[in-house]
């Protein structure tokens, strides 16, 4: 599966549950989350879309560190059964 078809998965099956998953970017930064998955109850998610067997590059991995240390979740999701995985951890209590 590629990543825009497992991009538009995680985007259906958030909305589904009442959230949001916002395609994240900003000028000037490069390297930053693909996603910003809003939560009913107001909380937020940082998810990074990869292909199958694809690994964040340095820059990545260091804008997750980066958001990490402020506080924030970011989760790589490179499958069907990772975007599982994150439904059932951030969307328990829908």
């Amino acid at each position: 599966m590629q990543e825009s078809q497992l991009e538009r998965l995680l985007k259906r099956k958030v909305e589904s549950l009442g959230g949001q998953a916002l395609k994240f970017v900003s000028p000037g930064m490069s390297g930053v989350p693909d996603r910003l998955v809003l939560i009913p109850g107001g909380r937020a998610v940082f998810a990074e879309m990869k292909a199958p067997g694809k690994n964040l590059r340095p820059l990545q991995e260091k804008r997750k560190r980066d958001l990490e240390s402020l506080g924030f979740t970011v989760c790589k999701l490179d499958s069907r059964e990772t975007i599982d995985a994150f439904i059932r951890r951030f969307f328990h209590e829908v």
